[in-house]
């Protein structure tokens, strides 16, 4: 009868807590709806440059900015052809000096030399 009282003692002793509390931090809890209310709206995300503006489905945003780049290349390509020789742009006393490299404007000159001669200037 003794083992028995020994064995009851035992077991009684045995410490069965949870090594995690059962009741969470209720701030710990509530820290995603908190971060989830202060959370920017769509709006200024895309202000911030974060999301972007436009509202296409994923799968075609990347074929939407690879267009939209070759958009913006074609009009700048655009604006190059159109853009005033730099003589005229000295006429205009807009510039002071030649933007053109001394070799650039010889072999310039050199074209234009050649074309008159051969009577295409």
């Amino acid at each position: 009868m003794a083992d028995n009282d020994t064995n009851v003692v035992s077991q009684a002793t045995v410490d069965e807590t949870p090594i995690s509390p059962s009741r969470p931090n209720p701030a710990r809890k509530n820290s995603l709806e908190q971060h989830l209310a202060r959370r920017p709206d769509r709006q200024e995300l895309v202000k911030k440059n974060i999301l972007p503006a436009s509202t296409a489905a994923p799968a075609i945003l990347a074929q939407q900015k690879e267009l939209a780049k070759h958009m913006r290349a074609d009009s700048l390509n655009e604006k190059i052809a159109h853009r005033p020789a730099p003589e005229t742009v000295l006429e205009k006393h807009i510039l002071h000096e030649d933007p053109r490299s001394p070799e650039d404007k010889y072999a310039e000159a050199i074209e234009d030399e050649y074309a008159k001669r051969e009577g295409g200037a």
